[in-house]
């Protein structure tokens, strides 16, 4: 038996297809944009299991509050900010946004040029993600999302002094992280031209 898949042309038609609620509408904006934002949720709850239950809910409120989408914007990025409070009101709920760690733990100066060192993209989402949950939930909001500290202040409920030190915090810890990388990297090359050259006839001779 053939299975019949609905088509949309327009996103118009597809915006148009969940106010009136239909449930086909629902499954392809969940498999159009449920890898993307399945990414977003997992960069404020660092734990996947409730990275994913944070998506769900937050496609139910997008299905919801489809009415509310005017349309005169990008709907993908409509839903990225519905995904974005609902990972906020998750963290607000267990509290974890307000984790910390004291300044005396970190060893390294701020750098605002930490952006420009060459690391893989996988690894510097790795350490954003492993930042405690406060340092990472402002960092995500001010440096990818684009909110603005006073944003982040009405949105966490923190003043924007608050927000500041939290992100100024988070790059000193990714710029301490980001070097310690280097370091390993440049001792496994190291190390790894060394086993080559005792390896190679040239050195056994």
């Amino acid at each position: 038996m053939l299975r019949l898949i609905p088509f949309f042309t327009t996103e118009a038609q597809l915006i148009a297809a969940l106010k009136r609620g239909e449930s086909r509408a629902h499954k392809v904006v969940y498999e159009r944009y449920s890898g993307k934002m399945l990414a977003v949720c997992t960069r404020y709850c660092a734990n996947r299991a409730d990275a994913e239950e944070v998506m769900l809910d937050g496609f139910m409120r997008v299905f919801e509050k489809i009415s509310q989408f005017r349309e005169d914007g990008s709907f993908e990025g409509w839903i990225r900010r519905v995904m974005v409070t609902e990972s906020l009101m998750f963290l607000r709920k267990n509290k974890q946004w307000r984790q910390e760690v004291g300044m005396d733990e970190v060893q390294v100066e701020p750098d605002y040029e930490w952006a420009d060192t060459a690391v893989h993209e996988y690894d510097l989402l790795r350490m954003v993600n492993q930042l405690p949950d406060g340092y990472r939930t402002v960092f995500n909001l001010y440096a990818i999302e684009g909110y603005s500290h006073a944003e982040i202040a009405t949105m966490l409920d923190i003043s924007e002094g608050t927000s500041k030190s939290q992100l100024s915090r988070a790059r000193t810890l990714l710029q301490a992280n980001l070097k310690k990388l280097e370091q390993e990297s440049s001792t496994r090359i190291h190390q790894n031209a060394r086993v080559g050259n005792q390896s190679s006839p040239i050195y056994k001779q």
